[in-house]
């Protein structure tokens, strides 16, 4: 029997880092059904506890890929929250869907979700996927993570900017000509994509001053 208090008293302790609250999350479900799942994410959501919102949305992220509610719950709900520690698991959530649901079955989703008008649920897919071609399907594919990162380049919110520039940095240790080549599509006049440049630029930068 789980005891809910117990949970969050237990959440309340990660005070840095997710790892611990990953774990809660997993072992509070196994072997309960989906529609007690759901509910006791509901009821860990409901908190005023950053913490237990973000053991929630574990769970969510957890049953997402075989529930409609829970993967509507965190494109909703969660990414409506206000607390940027809890917009960090739902990007880890949005990569456990991926996951369960295999990356390249999810490319329809990953490309709805990048293209939202709000920016969490933006930025939760340019975060959760990081480090993008380290992910099925992109690990092969490294062109398609730079060209759907590189849509988002002059992405009005600066927390969107920043995250494709470090995404699309991140690449560029192991595919730096993909990158420099996008890079160089770019309008260097445009402000917005001029941030983003200078966060992607970064290693192939320093690699061509060696």
């Amino acid at each position: 029997m789980i005891n809910i208090e117990t949970l969050i008293q237990r959440s309340q302790q990660t005070k840095h880092g997710f790892l611990d609250l990953q774990k809660a999350a997993d072992e509070a479900v196994e072997g309960l059904p989906e529609d007690q799942c759901i509910l006791l994410a509901k009821q860990l959501f409901s908190n005023n506890i950053y913490q237990a919102r973000s053991l929630a949305t574990f769970i969510f992220g957890r049953l997402a890929a075989n529930s409609e509610e829970c993967f509507n719950f965190l494109k909703h709900q969660v990414s409506e929250d206000v607390d940027w520690r809890v917009q960090e698991i739902l990007a880890k959530a949005f990569d456990r869907f991926c996951l369960d649901n295999g990356y390249e079955n999810s490319l329809a989703v990953i490309d709805d979700w990048l293209v939202d008008s709000y920016a969490n649920i933006r930025l939760a897919v340019t975060e959760g996927l990081r480090i993008w071609t380290g992910r099925p399907y992109f690990r092969e594919n490294p062109e398609e993570a730079i060209q759907r990162l590189s849509q988002l380049r002059a992405d009005r919110s600066e927390y969107v900017r920043k995250s494709v520039g470090n995404a699309i940095r991140d690449i560029s240790k192991k595919h730096p000509e993909l990158v420099r080549c996008e890079l160089q599509r770019w309008d260097p006049s445009d402000k917005k994509a001029a941030q983003t440049y200078k966060l992607a630029n970064k290693f192939i930068l320093y690699s061509s001053e060696d």
